[in-house]
């Protein structure tokens, strides 16, 4: 076992079946719940147009169901003892898979929203629940070889979503995204039956209350956010009074909750976790790293689309060598993994994903394929290189007891730096095109002979059969064209450059995740 793990403390407990079994139900689950987070990315504009709406109503479609998702994830701890964990998760895998068949016979935008809230409130729990069962089944030198599977999950199925989800919109319909899950569902829920059983822990438990307050006050903030994060930017952000009220709630709400959950006896999530070191900075490393991800995941689809003409299964299909990256990475973390210090690898992990941010920064219009397969596959690498490790790093020091709690708790977090970092890169899109267009723009004169000369090549080829007033404009309209593509280019390589940085940035937190001595690990076998 790597040298930097350490286990606080173990139970008894082990269950009936084989671990390696019991994984099953839980990652075909993770699988659907991570999947819907991305693959109905490329099949918006269907969707958009089958409901006569526009493209950006559509993205409620998105919202809804990282909201409702990002409700249930606090809660995991309070309905696990209120009806056994082993209930709570078959019933989530149940109201997941009801509400994907709802979402794909949907006919109008109302409807879809309202089934993707009920498929975010079913498949929210369905992540930390795995998380925490997965490091509970293992002893903790295999506990890096569980999380290389769940990391498998986690990394992966956002990657291949857009790509599926190009696939089977173009070949099928889009209602097909959803219902493939009903299959998986059913099997999930079988298996879940079958081989899942709760520890003592994790049982049913008496007279559990529910925090009222705690949880309205959670409603309430992430609701205001995720309003905020997906339309302010299109409302000027504070530039909008509306913007400014919604942003005034979602603080007032979210710092209610945190002192609710910090006094109150029987309250949601248990803040106490934040003692410990190796949990927060664990946390705070992959909050950086889910923002990084999901962001990447929306701009450079359309990145593809907008300035290379590719189509919604062509830009999916140019995020496969992250996937495959990914994977290469999980299997050798699986099997020499444990051979290397888990914090070292975290380390280089982030320190490649900053480089892939650098290399996507020097993109271009003229670029090949391969220009954007060599990142993304390098991108890959360092995802799964440092995810795994840190999931491992982060939990190790808690009890069993403690890992349903601190998975919730974690997720929440995850979930809102992605919906932060998705707004972040979005913003910053908008607002450095309008940077580089002002610079670009003051080179459009008569003034400029490298303009001069290209307008009098452009209205030369179009003036065959045309008067020269109307070439001469319609080669000013392609100049101007030309334009706006590189102020978008450096746009987008801005906004590269910034992800690259946040993943440097974050690297010297990794050093002060404790080091572990390796007597603990002899105390944790005995």
């Amino acid at each position: 076992m790597s040298s930097d793990i350490i286990t606080s403390s173990t139970t008894t407990w082990a269950p009936k079946h084989n671990p390696w079994l019991i994984c099953f139900p839980i990652m075909l689950s993770a699988f659907m719940f991570v999947l819907d987070e991305t693959i109905a990315n490329v099949a918006l504009p269907y969707m958009a147009g089958s409901f006569s709406i526009s493209r950006q109503e559509s993205t409620w479609v998105l919202t809804s169901y990282l909201i409702a998702s990002g409700i249930i994830i606090p809660s995991v701890d309070f309905f696990s003892k209120l009806m056994g964990r082993k209930n709570f998760f078959i019933l989530g895998v149940l109201v997941f898979t009801v509400a994907s068949f709802l979402c794909g016979i949907a006919t109008s935008l109302p409807m879809m929203v309202i089934t993707r809230v009920l498929q975010g409130l079913g498949g929210g729990a369905l992540l930390p629940i795995g998380q925490a069962i997965m490091l509970e089944l293992f002893p903790v030198e295999k506990r890096a070889q569980s999380m290389a599977l769940f990391g498998l999950v986690v990394v992966i199925a956002p990657i291949i979503g857009p790509v599926l989800g190009g696939w089977i919109t173009t070949n099928w319909s889009w209602p097909f995204i959803y219902f493939i899950n009903i299959p998986i569902g059913i099997f999930a829920i079988y298996f879940a039956h079958q081989l899942m059983e709760d520890p003592p822990y994790a049982q049913k438990q008496e007279n559990v209350k529910i925090d009222s307050a705690g949880f309205f006050m959670l409603i309430g903030w992430l609701t205001c956010m995720q309003i905020v994060l997906d339309k302010g930017n299109d409302a000027d952000w504070f530039g909008s009074s509306w913007v400014c009220w919604l942003t005034f709630f979602a603080v007032t709400f979210a710092g209610l909750f945190f002192m609710i959950q910090a006094k109150k006896k029987d309250s949601l999530i248990d803040l106490k976790v934040f003692k410990d070191a190796n949990f927060s900075i664990g946390t705070l490393v992959q909050v950086v790293m889910q923002g990084v991800l999901l962001a990447s995941l929306a701009i450079l689809p359309q990145f593809l689309q907008s300035l290379m003409g590719y189509d919604a299964f062509l830009s999916g299909l140019a995020m496969m060598p992250r996937g495959i990256g990914a994977l290469t990475t999980v299997i050798f973390i699986g099997t020499v993994g444990s051979k290397i210090s888990n914090k070292l690898l975290v380390i280089i992990g982030m320190s490649i994903l900053s480089f892939a941010g650098f290399l996507l920064c020097s993109l271009n219009l003229q670029i090949s394929p391969m220009n954007i397969a060599i990142p993304n596959f390098i991108m890959g690498v360092g995802m799964a290189m440092s995810m795994i490790p840190i999931i491992t790093l982060s939990t190790m020091t808690l009890s069993n007891e403690q890992m349903t709690n601190a998975s919730g708790v974690q997720n929440l977090l995850k979930n809102v730096g992605g919906a932060i970092g998705t707004s972040i890169v979005t913003t910053l899109i908008s607002r450095h095109a309008q940077m580089h267009q002002t610079a670009l723009v003051k080179n459009l004169t008569p003034l400029n002979d490298n303009f001069v000369e290209r307008l009098q090549a452009y209205q030369g080829s179009f003036q065959a059969g045309l008067d020269s007033v109307t070439a001469n404009h319609m080669a000013q309209t392609m100049l101007y064209k030309q334009m706006l593509q590189q102020a978008n280019m450096g746009a987008f390589r801005d906004t590269f450059e910034v992800c690259a940085i946040a993943c440097l940035v974050i690297i010297p937190l990794i050093l002060f995740i404790k080091g572990i001595k390796k007597e603990a690990n002899n105390i944790a076998h005995q």
